[in-house]
């Protein structure tokens, strides 16, 4: 069974193809919870009109099941609370000059 940080290291392979940061360096991975070989992540957006939900959604599933003892993988996407800038880490931050 996989540790929550393994899941959180899978997870960095999940990019916004805007800012070019990875999820979690930018805040969007609001929980990981891991149960036996299934695995839940909470994620947000950084707006709720953004267009890329469906794929993220398909890359953590993709990214996660391939850890290995995992058997289901399910992401949830949420709006609340909603996404800031200052969730992000001191690296995505330095990154867009923030």
């Amino acid at each position: 069974m996989p540790s929550v940080e393994e899941v959180r290291d899978a997870l960095t392979n999940v990019i916004d193809p805007e800012l070019g940061l990875d999820f979690v360096e930018l805040g969007l991975i609001y929980e990981v919870e891991v149960e036996q070989g299934e695995v839940f992540v909470t994620f947000s957006l950084t707006s709720p009109g953004c267009p890329i939900g469906p794929q993220v959604s398909e890359q953590i599933e993709e990214f996660v099941s391939e850890l290995d003892d995992v058997t289901n993988v399910y992401s949830k996407m949420v709006f609340s609370p909603p996404w800031t800038p200052d969730m992000m880490s001191e690296d995505a931050k330095f990154a867009l000059g923030y």
